[in-house]
């Protein structure tokens, strides 16, 4: 609306500021226009890539081979820094195994008995997937694999000669469960030993401060509540609950803060070496560093008992009448303490792929391709270029987080699904109830099933298949847990099959519409294998992703 008694001269003086700035109005809205197109093009040659599976299938290793087969330089410039993790993971094993000594020393009953046992009882959860053949009524349980230390500790040794064999049985009346004399080849030399690698307990504490302890997630006793595929839920199981003690793990927030933490460590123990070899004193060069110096001192010091701890035949014997197999656990180092228990130590390629570092919620991790030499075939020309960065988000496995899964679901090329084979004789850490296989499976139908996922790759790992053949040769029977798997030949090719058609009928079963899937049994362990896998699950999903995206 033009002011009252403009002049002609104001008024061709308005009208040209009006033109210049709808002109600069116009060309924001131009460069607006034109970032969007650039963004969404950008957006349309990421790929997203989702990494779903319970706690401890694979996850996170998964990831690790993703980056040091396509994100070289980042991967080399991060490797020196899982030493504190590789040291942690190592410390774990050692205090276990003193935990389960003090449990023997004190005459703590083996859960389980003798019992044979089977993956559906009364009061466990079940759906019929992996126990399709079997009817109803009461099973026995499937039998907990770790134990926990005493909180007050007993001390049976303390007015036993030396040399001599300690004779443990729990004192009468001490316990509403009384379970016969437990006979022990465990020595007061062994108590010795326990004492010496004492300290080892505070260096795994200082180094879990250090690395940034997020929580111990507890997992409590069983009560009415139990957490679904998903998220929480009200259990309406028939049946009592299986009693289970308290159990936690150490996690962090954020892995890569974690690593900053350690690279740091790692940065003052090496201008503390440099100071020392030039002569100075190794106090002024390291100061109150702490931590990280002392935790590579006290391993190394340490590193002759670890090894008889480990070697030892009663150790291995009380491990074994326990059920604890430590080396089917993640983060295992004991037959390499040679190399790792020394204060020169740097972690390898295949360290960092087995070092397990725990981490509670989502996790982004983007990956710039780095091929210039080994740039795959497929995709010849300029096309080459198109899904160079990947967005890798490696969730928490956790039915305690699980909820956190579904925003991602939205906008997601595809899906690598770990599902570890090799567990389908153990139980839910958070719900004892639970067989993992199960889980497992009921976690691929919840993703198979979604709407949101309908046009979305599905990538399954059936992980751990190193472990599979390690128990399967030590005598376990599968029919045992699974009874529809029948009088099949109990090796891992017949296994793996039968395994991989049960997550075949599944996925055509319950998926909206007909999809693309792909099956490979995996050891996310084996890095060589593993590489030739991840190469072509990547070109999978390049020419899945392309033709969503009209290139093909």
């Amino acid at each position: 609306m033009p002011p009252p008694n403009e002049t002609p001269a104001a008024r061709a003086l308005r009208e040209r500021q009006e033109a210049e700035a709808q002109r600069t109005s116009d060309k924001i809205d131009e460069q607006i226009r034109a970032e969007r197109a650039a963004m969404k093009k950008k957006e349309k040659g990421i790929v997203r890539v989702l990494l779903l599976g319970q706690s401890e299938s694979g996850k996170s290793t998964t990831l690790k081979n993703f980056r040091m087969k396509y994100a070289r330089s980042a991967w080399k410039q991060e490797r020196a820094s899982w030493r504190a993790v590789i040291q942690l993971n190592l410390l774990r094993s050692i205090n276990t195994i003193l935990d389960v000594m003090q449990a023997e020393m004190d005459g703590e009953p083996v859960d389980g008995s003798n019992e044979e046992p089977r993956v559906a009882e009364q009061g466990m959860i079940t759906t019929g997937i992996i126990d399709d053949s079997m009817g109803g009524g009461p099973r026995t349980p499937i039998s907990p694999a770790t134990p926990t230390s005493p909180s007050t500790p007993s001390m049976p040794w303390a007015n036993t000669p030396f040399g001599s064999t300690v004779s443990l049985s729990r004192p009468s009346g001490s316990s509403s469960t009384q379970t016969s004399p437990i006979d022990s080849t465990l020595t007061n030399q062994h108590q010795l030993l326990k004492l010496r690698l004492g300290p080892l307990r505070r260096v795994e504490f200082d180094l879990r401060r250090r690395l940034g302890a997020g929580a111990d997630e507890d997992y409590g006793s069983n009560t009415e509540a139990s957490f679904g595929v998903l998220g929480t839920v009200t259990n309406t199981a028939r049946g009592t609950l299986i009693s289970k003690r308290s159990r936690s793990e150490f996690g962090v927030r954020k892995w890569k803060d974690a690593l900053e933490n350690g690279q740091q460590v790692m940065g003052r123990w090496h201008a503390r070496a440099r100071s020392s070899e030039l002569g100075h004193d190794a106090g002024s060069a390291g100061g109150a560093s702490g931590a990280g110096d002392e935790a590579t001192e006290v391993i190394a010091s340490c590193r002759e008992d670890m090894k008889s701890l480990w070697m030892d035949a009663a150790v291995r014997g009380v491990l074994k009448k326990r059920k604890m197999r430590l080396e089917d656990s993640a983060g295992f180092f004991l037959n390499d303490l040679d190399r790792i228990a020394t204060r020169a130590y740097e972690p390898s390629d295949d360290d960092v792929v087995r070092a397990r570092l725990r981490t509670l919620g989502v996790q982004e991790h983007r990956i710039h391709f780095e091929q210039p030499m080994g740039q795959s075939q497929l995709f010849p020309g300029s096309i080459a270029d198109f899904g160079r960065e990947w967005v890798l988000y490696d969730v928490g496995g956790s039915r305690t987080i699980r909820h956190a899964w579904v925003p991602f679901f939205d906008n997601v090329n595809a899906i690598i699904f770990l599902a570890p084979i090799s567990c389908f004789d153990e139980r839910l850490l958070e719900d004892s109830r639970v067989n993992r296989l199960e889980d497992s499976f009921l976690l691929w139908r919840t993703v198979c099933s979604s709407k949101l996922l309908s046009r979305t790759t599905l990538i399954l790992f059936l992980n751990k298949c190193d472990l599979l053949r390690r128990k399967l040769r030590s005598g376990v029977l599968v029919k045992n847990y699974l009874p529809s798997f029948g009088n099949r030949p109990n090796d891992p090719p017949t296994v793996v099959k039968y395994l991989k058609e049960k997550f075949r009928d599944i996925s055509k079963q319950y998926s909206p519409e007909p999809r693309v899937t792909y099956y490979y049994p995996t050891s996310v362990t084996d890095t060589k294998a593993t590489a030739a896998t991840l190469q072509t699950v990547r070109d999978a999903i390049l020419l899945e992703h392309l033709k969503s995206a009209d290139f093909v």
